[in-house]
């Protein structure tokens, strides 16, 4: 059953006021994919385009990322903190979260494994297993909880708390599904946005969706990104 606002929208014709909820690693990896830098993007444009597509007011947007630490490398950490600042210039809440440091050694274990099978020379062997420790690193970084942070605050600001009419997930993540379907069951308006690459059929199967093009994104650019 639709909600009074939604009720509303349809009987009179009125303009559904959105939040837009970015999932920034997903963008992130998926325009790098298609050969598109993340920073070359007008995030202003692009919002701004998204709305136009589903005919909404953009009310409030929210980006979601990982956040690299200092000692990740300064250029790295600052080019972040650069980025963060400028989507909160525009008028976008920002929540980050710091890459979580996890072990390899079952990577590493994994591929010791193969050099035993491999039979090598008791001056060959230390010089292989060394190499793939080093390759491989004995910690990497992952991102953790972010894509449940974003599913909880679409639950929360559009269900709970009914702050607007209509959630945009601009994410290609099949993940997701569950979150949108209890939104739209609660009589909210849903949608998702997104590049080609990546861009999860079922998304699109269920609800209202955007493929961003390749045309799309020469439009969406910055104007001093060359």
């Amino acid at each position: 059953m639709l909600g009074s606002t939604s009720l509303l929208n349809l009987a009179g014709g009125m303009t559904s006021d959105a939040i837009i909820f970015i999932d920034g690693n997903n963008l992130y990896h998926n325009t790098k994919a298609m050969g598109v830098r993340p920073g070359d993007i007008d995030f202003e444009k692009l919002t701004a385009f998204v709305c136009s597509e589903f005919k909404c007011n953009k009310k409030e947007v929210r980006y979601y990322n990982s956040e690299p630490d200092i000692s990740d490398g300064n250029e790295r950490y600052y080019k972040a903190q650069r980025f963060f600042s400028e989507l909160r210039r525009i008028g976008f809440v920002v929540k980050t979260r710091k890459l979580q440091r996890q072990s390899n050694e079952k990577e590493i274990g994994a591929r010791i494994r193969v050099i035993d099978d491999e039979a090598y020379c008791f001056k060959c062997r230390p010089l292989a297993e060394k190499m793939c420790t080093e390759c491989i690193g004995r910690y990497s970084k992952k991102e953790k909880g972010i894509d449940v942070w974003i599913a909880i605050d679409m639950l929360n600001l559009c269900v709970l708390r009914n702050e607007c009419d209509m959630c945009i997930l601009m994410s290609g993540d099949g993940d997701f599904l569950p979150a949108l379907d209890i939104i739209k069951e609660a009589g909210k308006e849903v949608a998702s946005a997104s590049v080609y690459f990546g861009y999860s059929s079922l998304l699109r199967q269920k609800h209202r969706f955007k493929t961003i093009t390749d045309q799309d994104l020469d439009e969406l650019l910055r104007s001093d990104h060359f």
